[in-house]
């Protein structure tokens, strides 16, 4: 067997979604509640435009989602706590030496490295739950991981950061070693990069220490779009300035520095609870389209999109308000999940 990642700018089947349910993540507030829900949906909505979508569903919200979702959303019934569909559910690889063959990473999943404050024992069954759903074959790991701490460019190269896989909350055993080895078995990845850190709000307790997808990606081999805090009263000032000068001394895998182009923040720096990680690093690339986070400033949202389009050639950019799924500790890619297409 030959797992390969293929990048996120490959040809989708269709994109996996999980709808949010009574819980921590929800929150006990009916009328921010009511929001979550509008927000996933508007989501599911925005990716439906492109290509289709599937939503898992926790048996106790199958009647407001089919009422929310409509007949254009594709629905399957598991149970569910929480509902991060990028880290839950399974990263979906291609097999080069059995053209045809679909897989599935099943990752552990353990609420981010189990705070006491997680539930994951449902959610943890859902990567082999989609797999077999999707038809691939699963490809169980005994790494825990999360597919927002992963990012590929489908020619070879991962980023990583090092409080997220080798968190002793996550892999106490783990080395730098043993994690590209197990990366490069499932995913085909041949370098890997390992950021120092993440962004600060992610290190508070609803954080998950360092996701990458809300720091940097990868839109083609070479090319890399860093989160760019402009405002030297924010932490991530600091940080992203930081992460710039260490990921210009990097290669990709094909042994060539990158090319970064910044992607500046909001100009909002706190929320009612401190300084706000939003970013618009934190996309879904899908056929023929990005979807992007909007977050209410009109400027910022604006000059990211063209930003965007400008790194997407040929894609369509729409722009999507996330407040209420930032509030809750993520954003448009921590919510998807893309399956590819088969031979892409």
């Amino acid at each position: 067997m030959s797992w390969r990642m293929p990048a996120e700018t490959a040809d989708h089947e269709r994109t996996w979604m999980a709808f949010p349910r009574p819980g921590t993540t929800l929150g006990d507030d009916a009328a921010s509640a009511g929001e979550a829900y509008a927000a996933w949906t508007a989501v599911a909505h925005a990716v439906a435009e492109f290509e289709p979508v599937t939503m898992v569903v926790d048996p106790c919200e199958t009647g407001r989602a089919r009422d929310l979702l409509g007949s254009g959303i594709d629905l399957l019934e598991a149970p569910l706590d929480e509902f991060w569909m990028r880290d839950v559910g399974p990263t979906f690889v291609l097999d080069d030496e059995r053209p045809g063959v679909l897989g599935a990473v099943d990752w552990i999943f353990n609420g981010w490295g189990a705070p006491a404050w997680a539930e994951w024992d449902k959610s943890a069954k859902i990567g082999a739950f989609v797999a077999e759903a999707a038809g691939a074959e699963r490809v169980p790991s005994l790494l825990v991981n999360e597919g927002g701490a992963i990012h590929v460019d489908g020619a070879g190269t991962v980023l990583v950061t090092e409080t997220v896989q080798l968190d002793p909350g996550r892999n106490p055993y783990a080395t730098r070693e043993l994690v590209e080895a197990e990366l490069a078995r499932t995913l085909g990845t041949s370098k890997a990069i390992w950021l120092p850190r993440g962004l600060t709000r992610d290190y508070e307790d609803f954080g998950t220490r360092g996701h990458v997808d809300m720091v940097a990606t990868l839109p083609e081999p070479g090319r890399l779009l860093l989160h760019h805090q402009t405002n030297p009263e924010h932490p991530d000032f600091e940080v992203s300035r930081a992460l710039r000068e260490f990921l210009a001394d990097q290669t990709d895998a094909a042994g060539n520095p990158f090319e970064i182009l910044d992607v500046p923040a909001p100009s909002t720096l706190r929320d009612g609870d401190g300084f706000v990680d939003w970013s618009y690093v934190n996309h879904l690339v899908v056929n023929g389209g990005v979807i992007a986070c909007g977050y209410g400033d009109a400027r910022a949202d604006a000059a990211a999109a063209e930003l965007l389009a400008e790194a997407y050639p040929g894609r369509r950019v729409v722009t999507v308000p996330i407040r209420p799924v930032i509030d809750r500790g993520g954003a448009i890619h921590c919510i998807t999940q893309q399956q590819p297409k088969l031979g892409v």
